[in-house]
């Protein structure tokens, strides 16, 4: 029997194993470990490649959300709008800058769903977060309308979608800034958590600076309450080293995106993502691949069998539906897509042939 792992962790950084140790040796003979020039390199790079002002390498991505609320004005009284199919961690950062997250509803994209935001909007609310999940941008030309509107502010969950774009821009620069992730499993990863902000804004890119290193300035005074919230050196080239691949990994992706896509399009009991090149206003870059699917749960023992990972986005429920955060709310489109939504595996180390098989067992349980 043939075996798919959903993520083969021990096998992420075989293509890169000899660099990463070569890497390593360097940066151990030089002393480098924290705020030295691997860090200020990969932050150059990532800025260029995004055509922003400013990036920082933090030590996640929840800290850099954190640190862009609290550069952003952010206070207690406040309230954040953002969707409930989620992490959790898009709305802890904003409880940790003292704000009160209020979730809304999807759309059909799986992404934050502007009619459901426009409703959610009260004298309280201070800034919206659209949250770029599985390798694609949100819908940002209403959700930019919307915040213009009420004098909002837009902050970029961009964890999953680095390199996704929406009518030419990347996600993350279409607000006052984005927090991105570098977990190992995302699609550029590191050696375990790590993150970055980005901005084009002087002023909050002065301030994050800060307070991602105990709120020390260029000069090295310290002048307000920061966090330790600094991407390690070593992390930093590591990164740097498979950026320069980066274009080569999206077009993978996107090439095992089409494979599954022309081989279960015609079922009836799958909805898919829309597949590469289906949008012009969007280049989406599949960080995960999620389905909705009849008989979900049937069909995610079957696979299982099979040898097959899948996985069910954040244990199978939305922000809301988490009793112990006290933030329930009634989403009716993200209750039934919690019912439905399955992630199937999508990475650097599956073949044409693993998808070729993951479909087949899909094709198996739904049609004999």
């Amino acid at each position: 029997m043939q075996s798919v792992p959903y993520f083969d962790y021990s096998r992420a950084f075989e293509p890169y194993n000899q660099q990463i140790l070569d890497i390593t040796k360097d940066i151990l003979g030089r002393g480098a470990f924290i705020q030295q020039r691997d860090l200020v390199e990969f932050e150059q790079h990532l800025a260029k490649f995004l055509n922003v002002k400013h990036a920082f390498g933090v030590a996640n991505c929840t800290d850099g959300l954190v640190m862009l609320a609290r550069a952003a004005g952010i206070k207690p009284g406040d309230e954040v709008i953002f969707p409930s199919h989620t992490m959790v961690a898009s709305a802890a950062a904003m409880v940790h800058a003292g704000a009160s997250p209020v979730p809304v509803d999807c759309g059909p994209d799986h992404l934050i769903d502007p009619v459901s935001v426009e409703a959610a909007i009260t004298a309280r609310t201070r800034a919206i977060i659209p949250v770029h999940l599985n390798g694609r941008t949100c819908d940002m030309a209403p959700l930019q309308a919307i915040a213009e509107s009420h004098n909002l502010l837009i902050i970029e969950d961009a964890a999953q979608a680095l390199g996704s774009t929406y009518r030419g821009k990347h996600a993350g620069t279409f607000g006052i800034g984005a927090a991105i992730s570098f977990y190992p499993a995302k699609i550029l990863g590191c050696l375990g958590d790590g993150g970055a902000v980005v901005t084009d804004d002087d002023k909050i890119a002065q301030r994050v600076y800060q307070l991602r290193d105990h709120g020390r300035n260029e000069q090295g005074e310290v002048v307000e309450w920061g966090y330790n919230s600094r991407l390690d050196n070593l992390q930093a080239a590591i990164l740097d080293l498979q950026f320069k691949d980066y274009d080569k990994i999206i077009h993978r992706r996107r090439e095992l995106a089409s494979l599954y896509d022309s081989r279960l399009r015609d079922l009836k009991t799958v909805c898919l993502p829309p597949a590469p090149g289906n949008e012009p206003d969007r280049f989406d870059v599949y960080q995960n691949y999620e389905i909705e699917a009849d008989r979900r749960d049937g069909l995610r023992g079957y696979l299982k069998e099979r040898g097959i990972g899948t996985l069910l986005p954040w244990g199978g429920k939305a922000v809301h539906q988490f009793a112990g955060l006290g933030i329930s709310r009634d989403l009716p489109a993200t209750a039934r897509l919690f019912q439905r939504c399955l992630m199937l595996p999508i990475n650097m180390m599956i073949s044409n042939d693993d998808v070729e098989y993951v479909c087949r067992a899909i094709r198996e349980f739904y049609c004999g």
